[in-house]
């Protein structure tokens, strides 16, 4: 089985970045998600919005389409380079399983930030499905601008 979820910064997302169009500050910012996939989807660097397609169909408990909202959004400056983090994201008393995600912007269009790729399928079956985002430093952020 090919799979075809590559973990990217998403082109058009560094161009909307620099003409102004993401504010992850946490006052004020933007509302940010997160969506889960299955092994079929496709997406990449050049992931623009969010999907529908090959999203993750759970059943039971909280995740529904268009994933769930992040919280606690934190912006710093590690050394030389921007970083962003958000608080771990929980779906619980879910049954689903989901290769990687996508982190996008409903305040812009739905625009892409990044995808995430889980390095295996992941499962929960009747429990909870958690997003554990990494550690807030320069080497390590869930997104970096070195």
């Amino acid at each position: 089985m090919t799979l075809n979820i590559n973990q990217a910064v998403c082109n058009s997302f560094k161009a909307q970045l620099l003409d102004g169009n993401h504010d992850f500050s946490a006052a004020g910012g933007n509302t940010f998600k997160l969506a889960l996939y299955t092994t079929a989807a496709t997406l990449n660097a050049t992931t623009t919005v969010y999907t529908s397609t090959n999203e993750v169909t759970g059943t039971g408990g909280q995740y529904s389409a268009g994933g769930g909202v992040l919280q606690g959004q934190t912006v710093s400056l590690d050394s030389a380079t921007g970083i962003v983090d958000f608080a771990d994201l929980s779906f619980t008393g879910v049954t689903l399983s989901a290769l990687g995600a996508v982190i996008y912007n409903t305040s812009f269009g739905n625009a892409a930030v990044c995808v995430l790729d889980f390095g295996a399928e992941k499962t929960a079956t009747s429990g909870t499905f958690t997003i554990l985002f990494p550690a807030f430093t320069a080497a390590a952020a869930i997104l970096r601008i070195a």
